[in-house]
């Protein structure tokens, strides 16, 4: 399922009020880490990201829609299900989306003296989430291992910083199976 993470970033006359990373609490039942503040190498400060779930694969401008990929994910029961179990998630994320006072809202639990002209347009990514048949969301690597294939179905964030363990590990599984 695709989950698209919104980003904004701050004017630079803003940037000296973030000095390190800045994360929420985050909810132990969902693979999300929240809206956070991380200062970049350059200084600059980006916000976010979100987790909405795409309307599109491949959504990355702003309301983006691909009707294939919605129907794909939609005739999907893993997916209804999730929705359900993270309804209350689900809409708030949408809100944020939306409506930027919402996302502003989030921003100000740990960051309070921001104002909703400090949050300027920036990229957006999207996450692909693997999801199972009952609806749980998968929060940890996930492969699929035939005679001769290795499948990596799941890598969730970090997976950049665990690249080199990963590699490691599929390594070692296919010279067992050979």
């Amino acid at each position: 399922v695709p989950f698209r993470g919104e980003y904004y970033r701050l004017p630079a006359s803003k940037n000296d009020i973030v000095r390190h990373l800045i994360y929420p609490v985050p909810d132990p039942a969902l693979p999300f880490l929240g809206v956070h503040l991380t200062r970049m190498i350059d200084g600059s400060v980006t916000v976010g990201p979100n987790a909405v779930i795409g309307f599109a694969r491949e959504g990355y401008p702003r309301l983006s829609f691909n009707v294939s990929d919605m129907a794909d994910y939609a005739l999907f029961p893993g997916f209804w299900k999730t929705v359900f179990a993270n309804r209350g998630s689900a809409v708030t994320e949408l809100r944020n989306s939306l409506w930027k006072p919402g996302y502003l809202e989030e921003c100000r639990k740990y960051c309070p003296s921001l104002e909703l002209a400090d949050l300027l347009p920036h990229e957006a990514g999207i996450r692909a989430q693997a999801v199972r048949k009952d609806g749980a969301l998968i929060h940890d690597f996930l492969f699929a291992q035939t005679d001769r294939m290795l499948h990596v179905c799941n890598a969730p964030s970090p997976a950049a910083t665990s690249a080199i363990p990963i590699a490691e590990m599929i390594r070692d599984r296919l010279i067992q199976g050979c």
